[in-house]
């Protein structure tokens, strides 16, 4: 048993990577078994009758075609049905009805044609195992069956013939096995070495970056005391990791056209929208990976005539990263790319390419003028642009400037209106009555930005420094902050701050967009460390600018209504990585967010700590571990009998091919995700599963807490801050007093119809609930006080001051809860 589960496990390795071989064989019986049957009635003798033989192959091969419809209790034995299938439909059934006919030249022949398939159906160890089974099972069978049994002699005579025809056979497929062994170790083995060539600068940058991080950093000491950086040191330590971000980025672009290559992954069509060239060209440019400064310097852009085209987005891209990579792959060399109708012209200055090699460039394997290219860019960049219904093609002569064009079918006139229509109406949604705040200092940048924004209908102020923002946000609900970062006195990175630390009862919440010409990837870290929301380069197209601005927006929609993926913090998560770091960094940014993480560092430990875990929501599962991989425990734990046997599983992978991914998903996972991966991704990946139980009935509380903060009543996340630094009870005390003193003076003035008064009491009433983190009472009362400022008329509705003391008082039981609940010292 144990040698037959071997070669059975051989012929299943065979047939694994591409299992068409066998429906093609079993296509052609199913049409040959009856077509020749039928032909043996045209000669005038047609022999022994073996039609019920030919159903049984019939219905063997059927059941082949039919494996997906196989019941599942039998599927795991299919290997050993398509192992033990041929030898009964090609040696056994051939050689046996040869004999019962007295063999001849037509048995001779089929003997023959039954060996040849069978060595074509499998390996050759396997090809003479079934084909000798098979021989001596169709002579016993004969034997046992026959009354009369005789070897025909001229068939005996033949078979010296048979034994040089398999031998033959099996010699040259091995001989062919061989060569393509070798043929593919050198194409891998090229593949690999290239990659490690490519990826060699980019490891070596980051390595420069970390080095430089490191001189950067204070020098270590064993005491707690704080430590000063300087601002240059600051600056430094942003360059040295925006320098880094690059490095990663521009490694992570050679891998995915590699990967994409390698596996040919065909383009999806839900994929495909319309793109606009000249600004899809300046994000390529703005995006890549570049070296140095230097190099960023040598790559530019002309548009003489924008058009719109049909495309992915990342597909395209990814083809300009790479003929912007071979172009730069020569020292010195300067990159050009124009946008024109209908095509993107890549031009450099290099040393050119001979006609002769230009025939093969778009081949796969093939490079030139590159020591270690992978030679697989531009064979990806081929494959793209007809995916896209265009094409690719180079110019260039030796000395002389190379230039590839690619050629792109301009998108109808249809389909640009409904682009149009359809970014307009989201742009509209979005903006429509909205009110934003420009923050620039140069009036002109202001004054154009301002009429890019009105044209979608918001309400456009604009201030020339960070101090008047501050005025303005305290005296007015705005939706979206857009700023300069160098601005002078009050800068953006400081503005910021004050927005969400809530001074003077701004909206902590609110969305914030930088809006700089400065180093685009150095000040996009410094905005996301500043917590704003989105950046967009100066100067910015209309089209590029709503896109940035929709984004944020969308996501401050998200965050202020509360519209976020259920909460993590009381779930319990197993981690299983084998490697400790990423076990580390991953468990570190999960307990963050309040889950209770245990860790394993294989397949059984995964399933003893399982085993001993009070809850479990989700399991995250790297795939390749020591021992049991990750799939064998996902298969284990569907498979067992324990409580957390439908917990959502998330996969863990550095591997992303489709056969992974459908291998993963029949062992059980729920989902998957490629390394490397971004902390947050996982954090999104976790929340959008489906959990089977609720959380904790503690953390109910707490989420009941926080949902009554989407319910914008409290900002509870300003109310823990207090807490935090002691002074929640004592801020409770002094101000609520204060707040029913400023209600009863807003009444009164309002009764006795002083609006000065009014005014005046509002107005601290605005300053002192948003700085309670009354946040409901704050904006109501700020609603109320725009009308009197501004217009100089009573609020509406006439019941105003009486809904101001009905929301003081249900503010007032909310804090006390809060000042007294245990809910906030867990948040």
């Amino acid at each position: 048993m144990k040698v037959l589960r071997d070669w059975v496990d051989r012929h299943r390795r065979y047939h694994h990577l591409d299992p068409r071989m066998i429906r093609y064989a079993a296509t052609l019986a199913l049409v040959c078994y009856p077509l020749f049957y039928l032909l043996r009635f045209t000669q005038s003798s047609p022999g022994y009758d073996d039609w019920a033989l030919r159903l049984i192959a019939m219905a063997a091969c059927l059941l082949m075609l039919l494996h997906d419809r196989w019941p599942s209790a039998l599927k795991p034995h299919f290997h050993l049905f398509i192992w033990v299938a041929p030898i009964y439909c090609l040696p056994f059934l051939f050689v046996f009805t040869s004999l019962k006919n007295g063999g001849g030249p037509a048995a001779v022949a089929n003997t023959l044609m039954a060996a040849f398939f069978t060595v074509l159906l499998t390996d050759r160890r396997n090809a003479m195992v079934m084909l000798v089974i098979g021989f001596t099972s169709a002579f016993a069978a004969y034997w046992v069956t026959d009354p009369h049994p005789q070897i025909p002699l001229d068939y005996v005579a033949r078979l010296p013939v048979l034994l040089l025809v398999v031998a033959g056979a099996a010699l040259f497929k091995h001989g062919l096995e061989r060569a393509v062994t070798i043929r593919v170790r050198q194409r891998y083995g090229a593949l690999a070495g290239s990659i490690a060539h490519e990826m060699r600068n980019p490891l070596a940058q980051l390595k420069q970056c970390l080095e430089g991080i490191e001189r950067g950093l204070p020098s270590p000491t064993a005491g707690q005391s704080p430590q000063a950086l300087t601002g240059e040191c600051l600056d430094g330590l942003y360059s040295h990791v925006a320098q880094g971000e690059l490095a990663v980025q521009r490694g992570l672009q050679i891998m995915a056209m590699t990967l994409e290559e390698v596996q040919a992954r065909p383009i999806r069509p839900e994929s495909l929208g319309l793109l606009r060239a000249g600004e899809t060209c300046a994000r390529a440019v703005q995006e890549y990976g570049y070296e140095n400064a230097t190099q960023r310097s040598h790559v530019s852009l002309r548009v003489e005539c924008d058009f719109v085209f049909r495309a992915d987005e990342t597909a395209f891209l990814f083809v300009l990263f790479n003929l912007i990579r071979n172009a730069l792959a020569n020292p010195g060399v300067r990159v050009q790319i124009v946008v024109d109708a209908g095509r993107v012209d890549v031009r450099d200055d290099g040393p050119g390419i001979a006609a002769e090699v230009q025939a093969r460039l778009f081949q796969p394997f093939h490079t030139q003028g590159k020591t270690g290219g992978t030679g697989l860019g531009l064979a990806y960049c081929w494959r793209v642009m007809k995916a896209f219904g265009g094409s690719i093609s180079c110019s260039s002569y030796p000395g002389r400037p190379t230039c590839f064009r690619l050629t792109l079918p301009l998108a109808s006139a249809a389909q640009r209106e409904t682009e149009r229509k359809t970014a307009l109406a989201k742009a509209r949604a979005l903006f429509d009555g909205r009110r934003l705040l420009v923050v620039d200092a140069d009036a002109g940048a202001r004054f154009l930005t301002r009429h890019k924004l009105a044209f979608f209908g918001a309400v456009v102020d604009e201030c020339a420094d960070g101090e008047q923002a501050l005025l303005l946000l305290a005296q007015q609900q705005y939706d979206l902050i857009m700023l300069d970062l160098h601005l002078p006195g009050l800068d953006g990175y400081a503005l910021t701050e004050r927005i969400r630390a809530g001074h003077a009862g701004i909206d902590p919440n609110l969305c914030v967009v930088a809006y700089s010409g400065e180093p685009v990837v150095v000040a996009q870290i410094k905005a996301r460390k500043a917590s704003m929301d989105g950046f967009v380069s100066k100067p910015s197209e209309q089209g590029a600018l709503l896109l940035a601005l929709c984004r944020a927006m969308e996501r401050a929609l998200a965050r202020d209504t509360g519209q976020q993926p259920p909460l993590l913090a009381g779930r319990a998560v197993l981690l299983a990585d084998d490697n400790a770091y990423i076990r580390q960094t991953v468990a570190a940014s999960l307990r963050h967010a309040g889950v209770a993480v245990v860790e394993a560092d294989s397949g059984h430990s995964v399933l003893s700590r399982l085993a001993t875990m009070d809850r479990c929501d989700a399991i995250l599962l790297d795939i390749e571990m020591p021992g049991m991989n990750g799939l064998e425990a996902a298969r284990a734990i569907r498979a067992s009998a324990m409580a957390w046997q439908r917990a959502p599983i998330l996969m863990l992978s550095a591997h992303s091919g489709s056969d992974i991914l459908e291998e993963a998903r029949r062992a059980g996972a729920d989902d998957f995700l490629t390394k490397p991966f971004n902390l947050a991704t996982v954090q999104a990946r976790l929340q959008a599963l489906s959990f089977s139980s609720p959380p904790p009935p503690r953390e109910l509380e707490r989420a009941s807490r926080l949902e009554a903060a989407a319910n914008q009543l409290l900002d509870i996340k300003r109310l823990d801050n207090y807490r935090r630094i002691g002074v929640l009870d004592e801020l409770v005390v002094d101000y609520l007093p204060a707040i029913e003193r400023l209600l009863d003076s807003v009444e009164v003035a309002a009764q006795a119809g002083d609006m000065k008064a009014c005014c005046e009491a509002l107005h601290s009433l605005v300053g002192m609930s948003g700085e309670l983190g009354a946040l409901a009472l704050h904006r109501f009362a700020r609603k109320c006080y725009i009308p009197l400022v501004e217009q100089e008329r009573w609020p509406d509705p006439a019941d105003w001051v009486t809904a101001l003391h009905t929301l003081a008082a249900r503010t007032r039981q909310a804090l006390d809860t809060c000042a007294a609940s245990a809910v906030l010292a867990k948040a």
